[in-house]
């Protein structure tokens, strides 16, 4: 089953999506704090609102379901998983690397997904089985096989320290070509499109990862939680090459399933046990 007109609707709302974004980003926003002190502006309330509307005149029998709020019951078994300014954080600092997320859902799988940045006009795409692409171009993550030659990306520091592996982050770090922290999505583009290798994000809700997740592995990449698990209700997750993939499993699912407490259930049901 192909998904062309999903991608070409879901690409066509996250470039009108993110050009409202600039709009407001050019008028000036001020942020609110929601519960869990992350910023929310009009801007990632509005561009949830067009993405939602686009998408359901198209599928109004899909499900929506939106980082600020939105949700919307599937009759179909499909959902779209939205975010419509990831890294609101950057976009309020005017920082390149924030954008438009939007994922479908079938069953327990992702099976499409758009990745935009409006500050750079960069649009990645995938669906399940007919490849990734990065501004139309076929994209296939590097045959690097060896932490020294690997560029490893890890994200939210400031939330590294309660997790299992924390105290031999720094040490096991040491082995790679280099490490980055550029923010969650564009560093798992980086791994999608060859310029990086392993990425880890340490917090992420489903809408963090629904994207990312099927880019990601229709470019050859591994996903998988910090439990060994593969569902973007995790709450965390590591995205890398297939050559460091017992690399990665050895140093984050080791530590964790040795010494991490009982975890919280996700923060939103996957859609097949709705």
């Amino acid at each position: 089953m192909g998904f062309e007109k999903e991608l070409e609707t879901a690409r066509a709302a996250a470039l009108r999506a993110g050009r409202l974004a600039l709009d407001y980003q050019a008028k000036g926003v001020s942020a609110e704090a929601k519960l869990d002190r992350s910023p929310v502006t009009i801007a990632d309330r509005e561009c949830e609102r067009l993405i939602a509307a686009a998408l359901d005149e198209a599928f109004p029998d899909d499900g929506l379901l939106g980082e600020e709020g939105l949700a919307k019951q599937s009759s179909s078994g499909r959902r779209w998983i939205i975010d419509p300014i990831d890294g609101t954080r950057d976009f309020l600092r005017g920082l390149p690397t924030w954008a438009v997320l939007i994922g479908l859902e079938t069953g327990s799988e992702v099976s499409a997904g758009v990745v935009y940045f409006p500050a750079t006009g960069d649009l990645y795409f995938a669906s399940r089985g007919g490849g990734a692409f990065f501004n139309d171009r076929p994209i296939r993550v590097s045959s690097i096989s060896k932490p020294a030659e690997a560029l490893l990306c890890v994200n939210g520091f400031n939330s590294v320290l309660n997790l299992p592996f924390a105290p031999k982050l720094l040490g096991w770090m040491q082995a790679f070509w280099a490490v980055r922290s550029f923010g969650g999505c564009q560093d798992a583009m980086l791994v999608a499109s060859g310029r990086a290798e392993a990425w880890i994000e340490p917090e992420g809700k489903p809408w963090d990862f629904a994207p990312l997740k099927v880019i990601c592995e229709e470019a050859g990449a591994v996903f998988f939680n910090f439990d060994g698990r593969r569902t973007i209700y995790g709450g965390n997750g590591a995205i890398c090459v297939p050559g460091l993939e017992l690399e990665l499993r050895r140093f984050v699912i080791g530590a964790t399933l040795k010494d991490s407490p009982e975890k919280a259930p996700p923060i939103v049901q996957p859609l097949e046990e709705l």
